[in-house]
């Protein structure tokens, strides 16, 4: 006997929506999603479309019709109820596009629930284009099967994220002058974090001062070597993942 097709299909297309999702509702797709239906997956009639709302969850939908500038989709089963994503904040420097654009891709597809972009002395940047860095992540979390998006804040001064800083969240900082392995410190905290990265040029003397002097701000390291903005966001994401965030078994389990 052949094997019984997986259901939903792998291949099915993953789009999120504005809209908020509900069995048997009707979804009209229009401009870049529906060219990318029509035109790059070449849905029709019947094929199913795999759609999240970013509140509900991950529902599977029928394709009804497809137009030269609109693909129509019915809603009919829910798959998944939105996940509850570790309660991670990224809180990176501002870098060149390219890379902080690799840093929000990459980031949401580990895992981070929120990107609070920092703006430092040392900053080649001091704005950030929005609508682009949600597209980035929006695209990231639908390859990835997140049905959770990060959420993102605007830009602010270092010394303005720390004015406001909560007082029930550790904030590490990769500090390129020393501080805790950060494996261990990782390691050692439950609860609510957030990970601060440097720019290009690092922290400077009394950036690193106002870090050291805050009572939730703990410094740690990211081994012997000086890594790129970027490399040393991603890194330590991966790593906060593998020791407190949901890579392992027991912190799976007890989500």
């Amino acid at each position: 006997m052949p094997a019984t097709p997986a259901w939903p299909p792998k291949s099915a297309p993953r789009l999120f929506v504005p809209e908020t999702l509900s069995e048997g509702a009707e979804i009209m797709l229009g401009g870049s999603q529906a060219h990318y239906l029509s035109r790059v997956m070449r849905v029709g009639a019947g094929d199913t479309v795999i759609l999240c709302d970013n509140q509900t969850g991950e529902w599977a939908s029928e394709v009804h019709e497809v137009a030269k500038r609109s693909v129509s989709v019915a809603v009919t089963e829910l798959l998944r109820t939105r996940e509850d994503v570790p309660d991670f904040w990224l809180c990176p420097a501002l870098l060149k596009k390219d890379r902080f654009d690799l840093v929000l891709e990459k980031a949401t597809e580990l895992g981070a629930a929120a990107f609070k972009p920092v703006i430092t002395r040392r900053c080649v940047a001091d704005k950030l284009n929005a609508e682009r860095a949600r597209t980035i992540m929006t695209e990231a979390a639908e390859q990835c099967a997140r049905t959770a998006l990060p959420f993102l804040s605007e830009p602010q001064k270092l010394d303005a994220l720390l004015r406001h800083w909560p007082e029930d969240r550790v904030l590490y900082f990769a500090d390129e002058d020393g501080g805790a392995p950060a494996a261990g410190a990782f390691a050692a905290h439950d609860g609510p974090a957030a990970l601060l990265i440097g720019p290009e040029g690092g922290f400077d003397d009394t950036e690193r001062e106002m870090l050291c002097a805050h009572p939730k701000v703990s410094p740690i390291s990211l081994g012997p070597r000086i890594l790129r903005g970027e490399t040393a966001a991603i890194a330590a994401t991966a790593l906060w993942m593998g020791t407190q965030g949901d890579w392992s078994d027991d912190n799976r389990s007890s989500r």
